[in-house]
């Protein structure tokens, strides 16, 4: 009652106008959805769930006590309550971008500020949302979510949703998910992401390294990944570069018509899909990637892989240069929250002698 309570006088206090329709929305759909929670204990007893569940759900709680104990993640109480969703997705996630310049498109939120996506637990409603930004001439994306965090405000529950990860990648999740509990850094999303995409990805390999060995194929299989995110980040960031730098210099002919200026656009951005297929596809040794090329790609999509995977190799030397520890290396970033700029500050750490 006192969550209740909590969440809807906070709603009421920051919310005005159409995004009062939105966070009661959110507020009812995750109560709703809390409503259904249980014990981890209870949710083992259930005889619906397959030996792959439950063997998933024990994993999640050896993760836990490895995250709190090993990596030095702040203890909190998530993961210990189940939630039977009954769906693939929690939430359906609408990204908006402007068109002419490689820049997402920002909503504000309460406790968390400036964020480049915004949640829906409908994806009807996602759709919708979706298609009145592409009425305002934005670039769009829609993607399911499986998990998500509540930054310590909450007990975040584990979801059915989550079980449909491979093992390695739930280990990944939970983790990715306890960072942002650990630290989060308010209108400042990319970095936090970024931030949690790089932990999990080293405290993964260490799980795997403790729980199976150094001969570990799981370990060498979560090596390979961790290395082709190197890859990647290390594509899509200059790629990313060059395309904003093309919108910058693009000075299309008077006389275009908007679709020939939009064709233009179009094959600029498809000059990226065919570098990964010739320059960098061939180097990967996962499958990690394997979708990059699939689907439209449009600034929306691209803001997306901004907001997680670009300029990695920053994290990387800061994590070197304190000692290649996760726990040392979070209470460093945690200097982070009072600059203005963390992303500035961070390549300034990783680029000093």
């Amino acid at each position: 009652m006192l969550t209740r309570i909590f969440i809807i006088t906070m709603m009421l206090v920051f919310a005005t106008g159409c995004q009062l329709g939105y966070l009661l929305h959110v507020s009812y759909n995750h109560l709703a959805m809390l409503n259904s929670k249980v014990p981890i204990s209870r949710a083992l007893a259930n005889k619906d769930l397959s030996a792959d569940q439950i063997k998933k759900i024990n994993l999640t709680q050896e993760v836990r006590k490895f995250s709190f104990e090993q990596l030095g993640l702040s203890k909190s109480k998530n993961y210990t309550e189940y939630i039977d969703l009954k769906r693939p997705y929690v939430t359906y996630a609408v990204m908006a971008a402007y068109k002419w310049k490689l820049e997402p498109y920002l909503w504000k939120f309460p406790f968390i500020g400036k964020a480049p996506y915004k949640g829906y637990y409908n994806e009807k409603m996602a759709q919708q949302e979706a298609s009145e930004m592409k009425s305002k001439d934005f670039d769009v994306y829609v993607r399911g979510v499986a998990a998500f965090s509540t930054l310590g405000k909450l007990t975040d529950p584990l979801l059915s949703s989550m079980l449909n990860y491979s093992e390695h990648d739930l280990v990944n999740t939970i983790i990715h998910e306890l960072v942002h509990t650990t630290l989060f850094i308010k209108d400042n999303i990319d970095f936090n992401e970024r931030l949690a995409v790089f932990v999990a990805g080293k405290g993964t390999e260490l799980f795997y390294f403790e729980k199976e060995g150094p001969k570990s194929t799981t370990l060498q299989l979560i090596k390979n990944e961790n290395e082709d995110d190197k890859l990647f980040s290390v594509f899509i960031t200059r790629e990313l570069n060059d395309l904003k730098q093309w919108y910058i210099n693009y000075a299309p002919a008077p006389n275009l018509t908007a679709d020939t200026k939009e064709g233009i656009r179009q094959a600029r951005i498809e000059l990226i899909r065919s570098n990964f297929t010739e320059k960098l596809s061939h180097k990967l040794k996962t499958t990690s990637y394997q979708g990059f090329t699939k689907g439209p790609i449009n600034n929306a999509r691209l803001s997306n892989f901004n907001t997680y995977l670009k300029d990695l190799d920053l994290f990387e030397k800061v994590y070197q240069k304190n000692g290649y520890n996760i726990h040392t290396f979070l209470q460093k970033c945690a200097v982070l929250n009072s600059v203005d700029d963390p992303e500035l500050e961070l390549k300034k750490w990783a680029t000093s002698p």
